[in-house]
């Protein structure tokens, strides 16, 4: 699914992170930014030491105890397709009333503001906090499809492609659900 917010194209494809050609993916990473499960260890196995080393350099140099859930850092992309890996913390969820919405928020807004600021023209998500963080997709998808609509409706930004990549047919479907109904409401 595709469609245009200004100048800017969003699109939704069911697919593998790592293997996109965007200039930037963003890793739904964990606070030690080392690697684990899920997306963070799939980046960091397909993108070899250097994502690791520049990831320790920043834990050494900026966030000792670990980044925290909300912020973004910036990495290359090491041996990946994408120039550079955006590294955010997402919200475990807790039922939803301890501010994990606002937290997930800043994963995105954190992002695409990181993005910009280095000039970067083309970025792919994954669904951030959906997997062992427990948040549920629709919830989920619904605050990440907001976000991005309402920075790029907002602002002036270098930022010509966003792309949503979802590992499962009904991550996709319901991705596409929320974009479609919040592309109704802004017309």
């Amino acid at each position: 699914m595709r469609f245009k917010i200004g100048r800017v194209e969003l699109e939704i494809v069911r697919g593998d992170i790592t293997t996109q050609g965007t200039e930037a993916i963003v890793n739904a990473a964990n606070s030690s930014l080392m690697g684990g499960g899920g997306v963070d260890g799939a980046i960091h196995r397909a993108g070899g030491p250097k994502i690791k080393d520049e990831c320790a350099k920043i834990r050494n140099e900026s966030w000792p105890d670990g980044l925290p859930a909300g912020k973004a850092v910036i990495t290359s992309g090491g041996n990946l397709k994408a120039d550079f890996v955006i590294h955010t913390v997402g919200p475990v969820w807790r039922g939803g009333n301890s501010g994990e919405g606002r937290v997930l928020e800043n994963c995105y807004r954190n992002c695409l503001e990181l993005a910009d600021g280095e000039g970067i023209g083309s970025m792919s998500f994954p669904s951030i906090s959906t997997g062992a963080y427990g948040y549920p997709v629709c919830e989920a998808g619904r605050i990440a499809v907001r976000t991005v609509i309402e920075y790029v409706s907002s602002k002036e930004t270098h930022l010509e492609k966003i792309r949503f990549v979802l590992y499962s047919e009904p991550d996709l479907k319901t991705y596409e659900a929320i974009s479609e109904k919040e592309l109704g409401r802004r017309l």
